[in-house]
């Protein structure tokens, strides 16, 4: 496996969705919180950015839900703080 710029962004964005998870079983961010979903969308446009390169359209169907459900928790949190 080659590590193109590519490759790198899939697993830094791997990496973004196993840190948000582990940060939230320790209680380190909370799911309620603008931090959880904001690290979410940054995995899942990581995701999306490698799947440009290595494409698959089931994960690019996941990828774009998940970043959408980030959205949400990102605006529903923005309202909630106004």
């Amino acid at each position: 496996m080659q590590l193109d710029p590519f490759t790198l962004a899939g697993i830094a964005g791997a990496g973004f969705f196993i840190f948000a998870y582990f940060a939230a079983l320790q209680g380190w961010v909370v799911p309620n919180n603008w931090r959880f979903p904001a690290l979410n969308l940054a995995g899942a446009l990581l995701v999306l950015v490698s799947l440009y390169d290595a494409w698959n359209l089931p994960s690019v169907i996941l990828e774009a839900f998940w970043g959408a459900m980030s959205l949400y928790g990102l605006a529903r949190n923005l309202l909630r703080t106004r």
